[in-house]
């Protein structure tokens, strides 16, 4: 199993070089967290090669196509202010509460309901790949399935009685 289709959200904790295939492997992750330290670039062009770990497919889809070729094209690196503005990191944060800052997205993502989190993985991740009509079907299919669970009762019947949800992952 790849990190990608890992059935839960995955977290990546960047500092320092993330350059070539380190940069491609943070790639794959769901949500990036990067210190202020981190630094990004796909330098491959400079030894006459491509990026070969997935970074032609994944940063034109994080980017946008136009700023994905000008970091491919020139072999640059970027901070990681600029990757997150751009981005390519969902957060930048203090090196020294890195950590802590993952441990905490980990904690908000595992008290929600599990199978309504797959779901919208899976939502994200095939539907991405797909035409806008097929992924919208799609999503209206893991929609539908998430109304068989227990959480979702469980949530629904919780806003109603306007109280905190108690998920069992069922």
């Amino acid at each position: 199993m790849t990190i990608e289709s890992f059935p839960v959200p995955v977290i990546a904790a960047i500092s320092g070089l993330a350059l070539g295939g380190g940069g491609e492997l943070a790639l794959a992750w769901d949500i990036r967290i990067a210190s202020e330290t981190a630094v990004f670039g796909q330098p491959e062009i400079n030894i006459g090669v491509i990026p070969g770990g997935g970074g032609t497919q994944r940063i034109p889809r994080l980017m946008g196509i136009g700023k994905a070729k000008e970091l491919m094209y020139t072999g640059d690196s970027i901070e990681t202010h600029e990757a997150h503005r751009i981005g390519l990191v969902n957060k930048v944060v203090a090196t020294a509460s890195l950590i802590d800052t993952a441990k905490e997205m980990a904690a908000i993502f595992s008290s929600k309901p599990a199978f309504a989190l797959k779901m919208t993985k899976m939502a994200i991740n095939d539907g991405i790949n797909m035409d806008i009509r097929s992924a919208l079907a799609y999503e209206a299919r893991c929609f539908e399935w998430l109304f068989a669970t227990h959480d979702q009762k469980e949530g629904m019947a919780a806003f109603i009685e306007k109280r905190k949800p108690e998920f069992i992952g069922q």
